[in-house]
C-alpha cells in the first residue's frame, strides 16, 4: 500500500489498545511511524545492479520474523525522544511501535506486489490480490475516522476504522472469486486451456479487474467491470518469454542472463518481450489500462554486451492521464 495509508493502518490498532485517553494520541503517532517504516527499504540500491532494490523491497523489513526488532529499533527511539511528555513505559511505547510496524507487511500482503513474509525461511512472495497498492476508497475513511479519533480522544473511532478496513479487504476478497471464475469462463469460451491465471483489481477501485491468463503459449490480458452487472473487456495478447527463440544470442553464463533469471523470479514468470521494443522484457502483470499490454516497467536486454554488464531498468509513467482517463471510462462502462 502507499505509505499514508501503511500509517493509517499503523495508527489504528494503537488506538484501539491505548488505555488510558491521555495515550491515545501517542499511540497513534508511534503506530503511524512504525506503520511508514518498512518501506525504509526502497533506499537499498546500486548503480551497478538495477534490480537489487526489487529484490530488497518487501524483504526483510516486511517479514513476520523482523516485526520485534523494527518495533524495537523505532520503539526506543520514540521512547528516548518523548518519554518525558508521554509519560509512557517503554513496554507501552515499544508495544504500540511494534503493532504499528507489524500491520505493514500483513497489509502489503493484501496487494498484488508480493511480500515476502516468511523470509528468510522462504522466499515466496505473498500476493493475495484483493486491492491496489492506492486505493482512495479504502483510505480516506480510515483517515476521517481517524481525526475524529483524535478531535475526540475516544478509541471507538478506531475501532470503527479497523472494522471499515476488515470489510473493505473482505469485499475485495469476495470480488477476485467473482472474477476468478469470469476470468476462468473467459477463456474456455475462446477454447482455451489455461496454464495459469492471475486476477487482480486495477488502480484505485475494486470495480474493474484486470484478468491474465496463459494459454497457447501466449499470455492473454482483458478487463472485468464486476460490478451488479457483468462486462467485460476484450484485451490484448502477447508470446510468453522464450530466451532462446527471443533472445538466442545471449550468454547464458552472463550478467543479463542471470539478471533475466531474477527478473522471472521476481515476477513469477509472467514475462514477454515488448511488442513496441523487442529489446526490452516487460512483466505482464502489471498496466495502467487493465486491458493492455503496456507495462509499468521493463528490463533492456543487450544480446551484444560484455558478461559483466547488467541489464536497465525502466519504469513507465507516459501519459498517465490519459491512461487513467482510459481506466476511467471502464470504471463508469464506457470502455
Amino acid at each position: 500500500m502507499d505509505p499514508f495509508t501503511q500509517g493509517l493502518i499503523g495508527a489504528s490498532v494503537p488506538h484501539v489498545l491505548a488505555s488510558r485517553k491521555n495515550a491515545v494520541l501517542w499511540a497513534g503517532l508511534f503506530g503511524f511511524v512504525a506503520g511508514i517504516l518498512p518501506d525504509l527499504d526502497v533506499l537499498i540500491r546500486s548503480s551497478s545492479d538495477p534490480l537489487l532494490f526489487l529484490e530488497y523491497h518487501r524483504q526483510f523489513t516486511h517479514a513476520i520474523i523482523f516485526i520485534p526488532v523494527g518495533g524495537l529499533f523505532i520503539g526506543s527511539i520514540f521512547h528516548f525522544l518523548f518519554y518525558r511528555k508521554t509519560q509512557l513505559s517503554f513496554r507501552a511505547t515499544w508495544l504500540f511501535s511494534t503493532i504499528g510496524y507489524g500491520t505493514h507487511g500483513i497489509l502489503d500482503s493484501f496487494t498484488s506486489y508480493g511480500t515476502m513474509l516468511l523470509w528468510p525461511f522462504s522466499e515466496e512472495r505473498f500476493a493475495f490480490n484483493i486491492i491496489s497498492v492506492i486505493d482512495p476508497l479504502f483510505s480516506i475513511p480510515i483517515f476521517l475516522f481517524l481525526i475524529t479519533v483524535v478531535v475526540s480522544k475516544k478509541r471507538k473511532y478506531a475501532f470503527a476504522a479497523l472494522v471499515w478496513a476488515i470489510s473493505y479487504l473482505s469485499l475485495g476478497l469476495l470480488q477476485r472469486e467473482r472474477v476468478m471464475d469470469i476470468g476462468n469462463g473467459i477463456a474456455e469460451a475462446r477454447g482455451h486451456s489455461t496454464v495459469r491465471l492471475l486476477v487482480k483489481p486495477s488502480f484505485g477501485n475494486l470495480l474493474v479487474w484486470k484478468v491474465v491468463y496463459q494459454a497457447n503459449g501466449r499470455f492473454f490480458v482483458d478487463a472485468v467491470r464486476a460490478g451488479k452487472n457483468i462486462s467485460i473487456f476484450n484485451g490484448e495478447s502477447v508470446p510468453v518469454l522464450n530466451l532462446a527463440r527471443d533472445f538466442p544470442d545471449l550468454n547464458t553464463n552472463s550478467k543479463q542472463a542471470i539478471d533475466v533469471a531474477r527478473f522471472y523470479r521476481f515476477s513469477n514468470g509472467f514475462l514477454a518481450v515488448d511488442p513496441i521494443k523487442p529489446d526490452r522484457i516487460i512483466d505482464v502483470r502489471y498496466s495502467m489500462i487493465p486491458n493492455k499490454i503496456d507495462p509499468l516497467w521493463s528490463i533492456g536486454v543487450s544480446e551484444k554486451a560484455k558478461p559483466d554488464v547488467p541489464v536497465q531498468f525502466y519504469s513507465h509513467r507516459h501519459n498517465s492521464i490519459e491512461k487513467l482517463m482510459a481506466l476511467w471510462a471502464l470504471i463508469t462502462n464506457r470502455g
